[in-house]
């Protein structure tokens, strides 16, 4: 899924109006209800979530689902609603990790604790007797 040519807006008016861009980005109510409730007919859980995001509602997304839709705009460069929490809550915009920056960086980190592993080691066959006398 990609965005369209639509440039989202800088700033909203409350954490709905974040939510709902997200949603418009991921092709609307409908489509991203029928992922969150593919037990219910499209029509039905895009009303769902459109109530969902309506402050004048009862209905409200759990917080699984609120990481749900984030997740799913983060796969099609939607960052609206994580842009929104974190000014919100005194924080710069987030920036996305490309999955192969982080394996790229996990594998980094695994070669560099098996040399300290490794040096460890060393250090504790050196300062043990009984290890040195039995090599």
């Amino acid at each position: 899924m990609s965005r369209d040519d639509h440039t989202a807006p800088l700033f909203f008016d409350g954490i709905e109006d974040a939510l709902r861009e997200v949603v418009r980005a991921l092709g609307g109510p409908k489509v991203v209800g029928a992922k969150l409730w593919p037990e219910i007919e499209p029509d039905k859980a895009g009303r769902r979530l459109a109530d969902s995001m309506n402050d004048s509602r009862r209905e409200v997304l759990s917080p699984a689902q609120v990481l749900m839709i984030l997740r799913l705009g983060r796969q099609c460069g939607a960052h609206a609603e994580i842009n929104y929490i974190a000014r919100e809550c005194g924080y710069a915009d987030p920036a996305p990790i490309e999955p192969e920056d982080e394996i790229a960086r996990l594998q980094r980190e695994f070669v560099e604790a098996t040399k300290q592993l490794g040096a460890l080691a060393a250090q504790i066959e050196k300062m043990n007797p009984a290890l040195r006398r039995a090599a």
